[in-house]
């Protein structure tokens, strides 16, 4: 059969020695079903000469299918002529596919939402996926390769090329194609998701306040945790505010200001899942009825159901039900949202798009290093952090970070970084790593509430004397004037005399000018409400409004504008230039102006615009 097989390839009759580009100009002088009786053989399953030809066939369609570069030039053709489609595998079910129940776009130029879209929709069968191109298109570039004259062979060989391409070229390389498609999809994705952690995770913690955390509920009733502006929990309770009986809402009202009278309490955290927009109005009416000046910020509780319900929290709470230690992270996120959030899975937090159809390696690496790399921008208070908290932080392992955590309960609060030293397993590497990303409040050495490293403290000690301070200045935070005493004198002579670059003097000069300072602190707050509560029919087209960004997806933005639903700026109306992403111009947790364009109550959307005749952006994160 090869014999045949190579007559048929080299269009000639066997024995004719030719290279395999001149095989395409001949023209067979003999009959191909006489050489094909040659070639029977009944106990290899060739019985007939269309046994024989077919076979001949197959070893010519495999051969073509193996060509490196006609697949090359064939994928290049697919990506710049096909057509991504999809059609409902049930045409008559309603599902959020929807929109995708006709759809085609340009290969080249589909989005990578997109592309994650129909990737769900075929996974659960809701979707038939498939890379659509001109008929003939593939067969002709394949059979352009291999055939150049219509002899008997020649018409076999592109036979055999219309062949390869359909059964074996096609469907290989559509998949092909379709894999990368994914891979960049979900390779944009993680980059988008990573970069809005970000700013979740940086956001600024309302410091010095006591909170209030309200999980909201139905049948169960809102659960309340008020915590201290350490984070420690004060009082707990329930309140059935939102079951549409004045008296419970009552009693409930009686509840709540007795905690924040009792407590102090300056801010209430409000879940945003089932119920939320109820206990916002709730709350609203309450603040007006009371003499203490109190806000309320709905905050995201996604991922606090399951922390409250994971080990780690049971550990921490032992004491309170999964309901009531949502309450708790509730409040606390909203009091410092990277102390808070560490202690969740990234990929629950809810601020990407298809985050669970992400390669979970690929996922887990880039996520985690985004919150390593918050944590130890921001600095660690080595007295109050969470072994969570402190397993982020550089050189120290979660085995370790929970011995810290034993330490500091057997022994009492951390008066020196030195005395990591003696924390069990955390050797003279592992301290000069994480030494300065670690805060000691109040302790024996004011340069250890400073992110100057333990390997500084001379050079910093010599800076402080040259320009006239003592290191006592640092306690009472006096040594803001520092920065134009060292302009003064002249940073490269101070750099001499201390003996270390001119870089470096600056970087702990800035740091001595803030000791402990939060990188966090210089962002603009987030946004807290005390007005009244809208739902989302009391909206209009043209309304403009104040809101906070929540989630940036490769199509627009999502926006909460105080209602419950939140709106929708498609990246069409974000700004009047033109972007690429989203990203480009907002960023998650940016308070922004907008104006309302559409509302479909019953859909629950809101279609919104950021492009305004003032200006767009209130506080740029």
């Amino acid at each position: 059969m090869r014999q045949f097989y190579l007559f048929i390839k080299k269009g000639a009759p066997l024995g004719h020695q030719l290279t395999w580009s001149h095989y395409r100009e001949l023209i067979v002088i003999k009959d191909i079903n006489e050489i094909a009786k040659e070639f029977i053989d009944v106990e290899k399953g060739v019985e007939t000469v269309e046994d024989a030809i077919a076979g001949a066939m197959d070893i010519i369609a495999e051969d073509i299918s193996d060509d490196a570069e006609l697949r090359k030039k064939l994928r290049a053709m697919i990506t710049k002529q096909g057509m991504m489609t999809s059609k409902a595998a049930n045409p008559e079910e309603e599902t959020v596919y929807n929109n995708y129940y006709e759809f085609s776009e340009p290969v080249f130029r589909i989005a990578g939402h997109r592309v994650l879209a129909l990737d769900r929709g075929e996974r659960e069968d809701k979707l038939k996926v498939s890379i659509v191109i001109p008929e003939m298109s593939g067969e002709n570039l394949t059979a352009e390769n291999y055939v150049k004259n219509n002899s008997a062979c020649g018409e076999l060989v592109k036979a055999a090329a219309e062949d390869s391409f359909k059964r074996l070229i096609f469907p290989s390389v559509e998949r092909e194609i379709r894999a990368d498609l994914t891979a960049k999809a979900c390779e944009d994705a993680i980059k988008v998701f990573a970069s809005n952690l970000r700013q979740l995770l940086m956001q600024p913690p309302v410091k010095g306040n006591v909170a209030l955390g309200l999980d909201p509920g139905y049948r169960t009733g809102c659960k309340l945790a008020v915590v201290d502006d350490t984070g420690k929990v004060l009082e707990t309770g329930v309140a059935y505010i939102t079951t549409g009986e004045q008296r419970k809402i009552e009693q409930g009202k009686v509840l709540v200001k007795k905690l924040i009278q009792k407590h102090g309490v300056s801010i209430i955290a409000i879940g945003n899942g089932t119920a939320s927009r109820e206990s916002e109005a709730f709350v609203a009416e309450l603040i007006k009825e009371i003499p203490q000046k109190v806000s309320y910020m709905v905050v995201s509780e996604a991922g606090a159901s399951v922390y409250s319900a994971s080990k780690l929290a049971a550990a921490e709470f032992p004491e309170y039900d999964v309901s009531l230690r949502s309450a708790v992270s509730i409040a606390r996120r909203l009091q410092d949202p990277l102390a808070e959030l560490v202690k969740i899975d990234p990929k629950a937090i809810g601020v990407g798009q298809y985050q669970h159809d992400m390669p979970k390696a690929r996922m887990d690496e880039a996520l985690s290093g985004v919150v390593e790399d918050c944590v130890n921008s921001v600095g660690v208070d080595l007295n109050t952090a969470s072994h969570s908290l402190l397993s982020y932080i550089a050189g120290i392992s979660a085995a370790v970070a929970k011995n810290i955590v034993a330490y500091r309960e057997e022994n009492g609060s951390f008066t020196d970084r030195k005395q990591l030293l003696k924390v069990a397993k955390l050797g003279p590497k592992a301290y000069e790593q994480c030494a300065g990303f670690l805060r000691v409040s109040g302790g024996k050495n004011p340069l250890d509430n400073t992110a100057v490293h333990p390997e500084s403290y001379e050079a910093a000690k010599k800076i402080i004397d040259e320009c006239g301070f003592s290191i006592a200045d640092l306690k009472g935070n006096k040594l803001a004037e520092i920065p134009a005493a060292a302009e003064k004198i002249g940073v490269a002579k101070i750099a001499e005399t201390a003996g270390i670059g001119v870089p470096t003097v600056k970087d702990i000069v800035k740091e001595l000018a803030k000791p402990g300072r939060d990188p966090r602190d210089e962002l603009p707050p987030p946004l807290l409400r005390s007005g009244d509560v809208m739902e989302i029919k009391d909206l209009k087209p043209g309304m403009e409004l104040v809101g906070t960004v929540r989630n940036v997806i490769d199509f627009g933005c999502f926006v909460d504008i105080g209602v419950h639903e939140d709106g929708l700026v498609h990246i069409s109306q974000i700004c009047d230039r033109y972007i690429k992403h989203p990203l480009e111009a907002v960023k998650v947790n940016e308070v922004v102006k907008v104006r309302v364009l559409d509302v479909d109550v019953k859909r629950k959307r809101i279609s919104l615009t950021m492009k305004l005749n003032d200006k767009k952006i209130l506080r740029n994160n």
